[in-house]
C-alpha cells in the first residue's frame, strides 16, 4: 500500500524511560491515542511502525526507536462539494478553524443536505488536492454566528474532543437579551434535558445533565428593558446559552424558539416593550437569535501551542447594538 494513502505520521523517539515498554502503552501515555483509534490504525499495512517496519501493539520497544503512527487519509464521501463562501480564520494540516455566519448549519441534516459548512470545506479541500473527512469538533446552532474548529484527521478529533470535555477549551460569547440580569456578573449552574412534551426543546430540570454557565453584563440599554452579555461555557449541552439566559429571565433578543419576541415579564403579565426602538425593530434589526461564539481557545494536538481565535462581531449585531443604543 502506498504511504500516499496516509496523513503525516505521528512521531515519537523512544526515551530511556519507555526502554521496555509497550508499544501500545507508549502510545496511549506519549500521544494521548485513544483505544478506538489504535485498533483503527493496528489493522492497517502501515499503521504502526518502529524504525519504519511494521509492529504490533504489544512488541517491546528500545531507547532510540521512532515509533509512528500514520492514519489512513479520508474523504467524506456522502457531502456534496460546494463552492460556497468559507471564512477560514485559521488551516494547517491538522486543523480548520472557520467564522460561521447566522444561517448555516455546520453539518447536513435532514432538510440541510446542501449549503452547510461541511460542503463548503469538502469543495474546499478538494481544489487543495486534499483528501480529508469533515470532523467538527463541536458545532453551533443555525442561527448562531462565530467560530467553529474542524479536525482533519481522527487523532486531532479525538484529542479536541477530550479537552473539551475536560473543560481546556475556552469559548465565550457575546449576545443580545431583553431585560438585564438581576446579578451583573455571575454564573448559571442548571442541568439541562429535552423537555418531555417536545423533545426539540431543551429546558432546565433537576434530573438534566449538569451544565454551566458564566455571565458577564457589559452594557445595558433602556434603563434595563435590554443587555449586551459576554458569556463563557463549562459545558457544552444543545442550547445551553439560549436555555439559561431564558431560565433567568433574560432571553436572547431574537431567539424564536426560546424567546418571548420582544416581550417582557411583568406583575400583569407580558407585554411588548413599547419604548422608542420598540420590540419590532429589535426583531427586524437581528432577524435570529443574537448570539455570536467570539472566541475559541484550546492546546494544538501537535504542537502542544496554546493557541487562541477571535470573530469580531458581524454586522447584523452591530445593526442590533445601534438600535439598542436609542432605547
Amino acid at each position: 500500500m502506498s504511504e500516499t494513502l496516509y496523513y503525516k505520521p505521528l512521531s515519537l523517539q523512544i526515551s530511556a524511560e519507555d526502554e521496555g515498554r509497550m508499544v501500545r502503552r507508549v502510545l496511549e501515555m506519549r500521544l494521548g491515542v485513544s483505544r478506538k483509534l489504535l485498533s483503527r490504525v493496528k489493522t492497517t499495512e502501515q499503521g504502526i511502525t518502529v524504525n519504519g517496519e511494521r509492529v504490533y501493539t504489544n512488541d517491546r520497544l528500545k531507547e532510540g526507536d521512532i515509533l509512528e503512527v500514520r492514519m489512513e487519509q479520508e474523504q467524506s464521501e456522502d457531502i456534496l462539494p460546494q463552492p460556497l463562501p468559507l471564512d477560514i480564520v485559521y488551516e494547517d494540516r491538522d486543523l480548520l478553524i472557520v467564522n460561521k455566519p447566522p444561517g448555516i448549519v455546520v453539518h447536513p441534516t435532514h432538510g440541510h443536505y446542501t449549503g452547510t459548512i461541511a460542503n463548503a470545506a469538502v469543495y474546499h479541500w478538494r481544489e487543495q488536492g486534499e483528501r480529508v473527512r469533515f470532523r467538527p469538533v463541536h458545532r453551533l446552532d443555525e442561527d448562531t454566528s462565530g467560530l467553529v474548529a474542524i479536525a482533519k484527521n481522527p487523532y486531532i478529533h479525538q484529542q479536541l474532543s477530550e479537552q473539551l470535555q475536560a473543560g481546556e477549551v475556552e469559548k465565550r460569547y457575546w449576545a443580545y437579551v431583553y431585560g438585564a440580569p438581576k446579578i451583573v456578573n455571575g454564573t448559571v449552574d442548571e442541568p439541562i434535558d429535552r423537555d418531555t412534551d417536545n423533545p426539540h426543546v431543551r429546558v432546565v430540570r433537576p434530573d438534566g445533565y449538569p451544565s454551566v454557565t458564566h455571565y458577564g453584563t457589559e452594557m445595558i440599554f433602556g434603563e434595563g428593558l435590554a443587555a449586551k452579555v459576554s458569556l463563557k461555557l463549562e459545558t457544552g449541552r444543545t442550547h445551553q446559552i439560549r436555555v439559561h439566559m431564558k431560565h433567568i429571565g433574560c432571553p436572547l433578543i431574537g431567539d424564536k424558539l426560546y424567546g418571548f419576541a420582544g416581550e417582557e415579564e411583568t406583575d400583569e403579565g407580558i407585554k411588548p416593550v413599547t419604548k422608542a426602538g420598540g420590540s419590532a425593530t429589535l426583531e427586524a434589526a437581528v432577524q435570529r437569535q443574537a448570539l455570536h461564539a467570539a472566541i475559541l481557545a484550546f492546546t494544538h494536538p501537535i504542537t502542544r501551542e496554546r493557541m487562541r481565535f477571535e470573530a469580531a462581531l458581524p454586522q447584523d449585531l452591530q445593526d442590533l447594538e445601534n438600535e439598542l443604543r436609542k432605547l
